[in-house]
């Protein structure tokens, strides 16, 4: 069996005849039926019954078919990725997000780089970063936004973002009225917390101890953006990221720094072993400036 057999079965299955087929093939119609009498002997059964000189296709030549469409689909998107490649580089970029800066950093950045390169096609998915490390290590996805506390084993690394930790408090609140929030002033306070190894998370828990204090957990959830809506909607108060709270500003939400000062560390990650394409590092480029 071979592509150009395949390919004539297609034509004869569309257009309905081995004369159609021919004309659309620019061959002969004996050249047709010889190149279908070929591939039936190599598949090892009957693609058609021959009825008073007509082609009517049997179950197995519908199933075969149907086989058939779905590997011309994959040679059409072939055929786009190769015009991709030829007239913009990679033709596609493959981008895997934490979930703090899935609805800020990267839909700016993404605006930007799609305004300048518009044939560009994205995929983007915002993910646990344990399960953005896996994508990119992978290979499955071209570049990775992760906090500080994935392995970083099997990737490319580099340092991206550095943001001071705030304390999200719903509107009304009775610590509404500090400058400063400290970790003596959340004891007693139904508190947000981040998952148990986010690193952020650690070192607040390091403070609270260094301070006597013992926090009253009462949700936990690996994302800002979830202790953003819950403080929001006045469940408690959490340690978030203070550009994962923009949305949430004036939406019953407010924020106040807190001493001691801790950060949010995210790290830019790509398959190891991969050089980027030009596409890649104008992105990169994009992304930095849209934290800056």
């Amino acid at each position: 069996m071979n592509l150009r057999q395949v390919e004539v079965f297609r034509v004869v299955m569309t257009n309905g005849t081995t004369a159609r087929a021919a004309e659309v093939l620019h061959v002969s119609q004996p050249a047709v039926s010889k190149m279908i009498q070929e591939l039936e002997r190599s598949l090892g059964f009957d693609l058609f019954h021959r009825i008073k000189g007509r082609l009517q296709p049997t179950a197995e030549g519908q199933l075969f078919f149907r086989e058939v469409e779905q590997a011309f689909l994959g040679l059409t998107h072939l055929r786009g990725a190769a015009a991709r490649i030829r007239d913009y580089g990679s033709g596609e970029l493959r981008i895997a997000c934490l979930s703090a800066l899935s609805t800020n950093v990267l839909p700016r950045a993404l605006c930007a780089f799609m305004d300048r390169n518009p044939n560009i096609a994205i995929t983007f998915q915002a993910r646990m970063s344990s399960n953005v490390r896996d994508l990119v290590a992978s290979g499955q996805f071209d570049l990775g936004i992760v906090a500080d506390e994935i392995d970083r084993t099997g990737v490319e690394v580099q340092d991206f973002t550095r943001f001071r930790v705030a304390v999200a408090i719903p509107k009304g609140h009775e610590l509404e009225d500090r400058d400063v929030i400290r970790p003596a002033d959340l004891a007693g306070h139904a508190f947000i917390a981040l998952a148990p190894e986010d690193t952020t998370r650690r070192e607040a828990e390091r403070a609270f101890e260094e301070a006597g204090v013992t926090v009253r957990t009462v949700i936990e959830t690996p994302y800002s953006t979830t202790i953003c809506s819950m403080v929001a909607a006045g469940i408690g108060v959490g340690l978030v990221n203070p550009l994962t709270a923009e949305p949430y500003l004036g939406q019953g939400l407010i924020l106040r720094p807190f001493e001691p000062a801790l950060h949010f560390r995210t790290l830019l990650i790509m398959p190891p072993n991969r050089l980027p394409s030009l596409a890649l590092e104008e992105f990169i480029g994009y992304l930095k400036n849209a934290v800056a």
